[in-house]
């Protein structure tokens, strides 16, 4: 069993609300709140790699 500590949700208006967590091995994850049980792995620089991303507008196409 992996210890996850999850941060508290993103939330938007009206929309799902995500979690982000990490563990101690370098591991990040995201999942919809309340079903942290079902998420998505891979590493810390992955997430950081993501987040910079669609930060940057990469992302923007999806809106």
């Amino acid at each position: 069993m992996t210890d996850i500590t999850w941060e508290e949700p993103f939330c938007a208006e009206g929309s799902a609300c995500f979690r982000l967590g990490t563990d101690s091995q370098g591991n990040a994850y995201i999942a919809i709140a309340g079903a942290e049980h079902t998420y998505l792995t891979d590493t810390r620089e992955a997430l950081r790699t993501l987040i910079l991303d669609i930060k940057a507008g990469k992302a923007d196409h999806l809106l």
